[in-house]
């Protein structure tokens, strides 16, 4: 595709509070595309992962914004979470900058890669790979989906593969489309399928809890759900000789390398059935992008984002851990690339996966020296995700108040019931959830417009944008609720309208001289 030197690349995940491989691919394949230089930036945003869709846009100066759901099908995420979100009201919004945290956007919102054509063209390379030289013409394909009653089109993109797969002649015996929850089944392989070769292919966009735990188990590889570890081993031992067949086992379609190039493909797709999208080339003020306003930011005394310390040296800068202050250029640190932030920041000394970036702990005992200032903005934006971004545009007053009423009364799905929190149960919540001991950020959003969070410390919630270039550590803002905050508020409404509900019933039966059956709250 012809560069777009005045335009930003936002990749849109899932993410996950508890499986560190969902957003893998998704930053994975914004690495390979950021190597080739054809967008101003690129940067990802997850539904539950840092950084936010809320505050994604904050960390991008470009005008021209294109949006690609790293998704496999159109469907609830795509149609409904990504726009509301994003504030997007079409294919392309113009977005004020009280909106975006900066001047004024133009955000073209393309088709998830899992619909494009050239899929076809990705899953008969991973057919081969997993089963390189067993002849097609004794083999069938299989590709397998979650399936669920909720959108039909869940598994639209997968039926539109299978037909596009037995017409392109790739010589297979049988295409079948099979699903989890749905029928065809997919636990019914040996059934749906005669041949005896029979290959699998998840569709979906990472190596998670499904295809490492769940399908394993339904397609008779594995007796019972094992530990995620279990994908050391489970797409290595191909093929598996199970009923009389021989199965081959692969990885998410997802995290083939290749998909990169179906993102870019989206961004085309776009451009063609939009040929005005592309901006008009345009010079900003170096000075006044986020990497320009880190380095006056460190020239003026800034030393330190979260944990994380920056030593001005020659030829460029050092980051370490703040406890590592004394070792640092001693060379007792372990120096890595610039490339291995996404690696540290993951998890923590124990190996724990660490879904909150803003939680104190960061490993030590590392240095990163970096030579170029845009690598290190974009390495402090791994460590931190939108930290840079969200301080900047605050100190410019361009992020307007929130409130957490507002932000669970957007919820849709079965997050909508955790609209219905009161205000004493958020004060609880906050204070369990959102403490110093657990998350570094401070907190800019309140109850309502009138109520604080009485529950906190007032430095926890105290934080003044006029003294922006007083700061020699950057503060961490928390301008949203992160998923953290907003999962545990579902059970938390649950319990107490169940509790509520059991109560009136009691009180009903006493009355009436009956019992009492348990209410169940959906």
């Amino acid at each position: 595709m012809q560069p777009k030197p005045h335009s930003a690349l936002v990749l849109i995940g899932h993410g996950s509070t508890l499986n560190p491989d969902s957003s893998t691919p998704t930053l994975d394949h914004a690495a390979t595309i950021r190597k080739r230089g054809l967008f101003a930036e690129v940067v990802c945003a997850f539904w539950k992962e840092e950084p936010g869709m809320r505050e994604v846009f904050r960390m991008v100066d470009s005008p021209e914004i294109y949006v690609v759901p790293n998704f496999i099908s159109e469907g609830y995420f795509t149609q409904q979470v990504i726009p509301r979100e994003l504030g997007l009201e079409g294919r392309t919004t113009t977005l004020p900058p009280g909106r975006t945290g900066g001047p004024p956007r133009r955000v073209h919102y393309c088709d998830p890669v899992g619909i494009h054509p050239s899929m076809t063209r990705l899953l008969l390379a991973r057919a081969e790979e997993v089963a390189p030289g067993v002849p097609r013409a004794e083999s069938a394909l299989i590709i397998v989906g979650h399936g669920t009653g909720l959108n039909d089109n869940s598994t639209k993109a997968i039926k539109d593969q299978v037909e596009l797969i037995r017409a392109s002649g790739a010589g297979f015996a049988e295409v079948r489309d099979a699903y989890m929850e749905e029928a065809p089944l997919v636990a019914e392989w040996d059934t749906l399928t005669q041949a005896p070769n029979v290959i699998v292919v998840p569709f979906f966009i990472a190596d998670g809890l499904h295809s490492f735990q769940d399908i394993p188990v339904l397609l008779g590889i594995e007796e019972e759900i094992t530990a995620a570890a279990s994908q050391l081993s489970v797409f290595k031992q191909n093929p598996h000789a199970l009923r009389g067949r021989q199965l081959y086992y692969s990885s998410a379609i997802g995290t083939e390398p290749m998909l990169a190039d179906v993102i870019l493909d989206q961004v085309e797709v776009f451009d063609q059935r939009e040929p005005a999208s592309g901006a008009a080339a345009m010079e900003q003020d170096p000075a006044e992008t986020l990497t320009g306003k880190l380095l006056t930011w460190i020239a003026g005394g800034g030393r330190q984002i979260g944990e994380v310390m920056i030593r001005a040296e020659t030829g460029g800068w050092c980051l370490f851990h703040q406890q590592d202050e004394a070792a640092a250029g001693t060379g007792s640190l372990t120096r890595h690339a610039p490339g291995a932030a996404a690696d540290l920041a993951r998890n923590d000394a124990s190996g724990a996966f660490r879904p909150l970036k803003t939680a104190p702990s960061l490993k030590t005992g590392w240095e990163l020296f970096l030579t170029d200032a845009t690598t290190m903005h974009e390495v402090l934006d791994t460590f931190y995700p939108a930290a840079l971004g969200n301080w900047f545009r605050y100190a410019d007053g361009r992020i307007p108040p929130l409130s957490l009423k507002e932000m669970l009364g957007r919820q849709t799905g079965m997050y909508r019931i955790t609209g219905l929190l009161r205000e004493d149960e958020a004060q609880g919540l906050v204070a369990r959830t959102c403490h110093d001991g657990l998350c570094r950020r401070k907190i800019l959003w309140t109850w309502d417009a009138t109520i604080p969070w009485h529950s906190l410390p007032v430095e926890k919630t105290t934080c003044s944008p006029e003294a922006a270039t007083a700061f020699p550590v950057l503060p961490l803002l928390c301008t949203d609720a992160c998923p953290l905050l907003i999962g545990p508020a579902r059970p938390l409404v649950k319990d107490r309208l169940k509790a509520e509900a059991d109560a009136t019933a009691a009180a009903e039966a006493a009355h009436e001289g009956t019992g009492a059956a348990a209410t169940v709250i959906p």
